[in-house]
């Protein structure tokens, strides 16, 4: 799956491509048209082939904040829940809220026993082309995570999935931090 990994309960950092990791469901940065996009969203539309591109354009997008679920098509992975994150703008703007709202709806959609998902992979939602800082954007993911995963036993394993090197030791340096 990748050459580093890190192991907080049922979370889990590692550096990986999320497009062929072997879990039930993978959380796609997507923007909010839903039809695909550059980075993470861009390699999750061509992983995932035109059925995709499909069933979000029947879905007619999404609000900054909210999630949506689709079939993973030719994914590994059974499902993608598409949340937007958003667009950093110095910090002033509710960009920390919305990145938790992004957490949770995407969280809450995993553990409805409708799709029967145990496990879930989440990108570095906005650190992209959106910009949000690293460190900040890890303390959001870790501490939404760790909040829901301490009141639902219906997630087993949560991974976070570093896109790269500098990613995951940010990542890593955080969730030190939060977990000691």
């Amino acid at each position: 799956m990748s050459q580093q990994a890190a192991v907080w309960g049922r979370i889990e950092l590692v550096v990986a491509d999320i497009t062929t990791l072997t879990v039930e469901a993978i959380v796609n940065a997507a923007n909010s048209s839903l039809l695909g996009g550059g980075g993470v969203d861009g390699a999750i539309h061509r992983a995932s082939g035109p059925e995709l591109l499909a069933a979000c354009r029947k879905i007619g997008g999404c609000p900054t904040g909210e999630a949506r679920i689709t079939p993973g098509f030719r994914l590994p992975a059974r499902w993608v829940i598409h949340t937007v994150g958003p667009i950093w703008r110095g910090g002033e703007m509710g960009e920390s809220d919305l990145l938790s709202s992004c957490y949770r709806a995407s969280l809450q959609i995993a553990a409805n026993p409708e799709y029967g998902i145990s496990s879930i992979a989440f990108p570095s939602i906005s650190t992209g082309a959106y910009g949000y800082p690293v460190d900040h954007a890890a303390e959001i993911a870790l501490t939404e995570i760790d909040r829901f995963l301490g009141q639902s036993d219906s997630l087993h394993r949560v991974i976070l999935c570093a896109y790269s090197q500098t990613a995951y030791d940010t990542y890593l340096e955080v969730a030190n931090r939060i977990f000691e």
